[in-house]
């Protein structure tokens, strides 16, 4: 498996609440979902982007923790 330097980076997501939505947006002139991931709270996921994934969309409590640093979703 090779990795290119855009994608070698990975990111954390813990959920901070029961039913955190993680969806993966494909690259390319079309942005569709076509991946999802449903988190329950304390559980973590570590992911990179990929020659298929440009986007990640999180919905719900959670914190994402990257190399550039964390953020923290907003509270509805």
């Amino acid at each position: 498996m090779s990795t290119s330097s855009s994608s070698s980076d990975f990111f954390v997501i813990k959920a901070l609440e029961d039913g955190v939505n993680v969806n993966g947006l494909t690259r390319g002139s079309d942005t569709r979902f076509h991946h999802s991931e449903k988190l329950d709270k304390g559980e973590v996921m570590i992911a990179q982007f990929t020659e298929h994934t440009s986007a990640v969309k999180v919905r719900g409590k959670a914190i994402v923790q990257t190399s550039h640093g964390e953020v923290k979703t907003e509270e509805e």
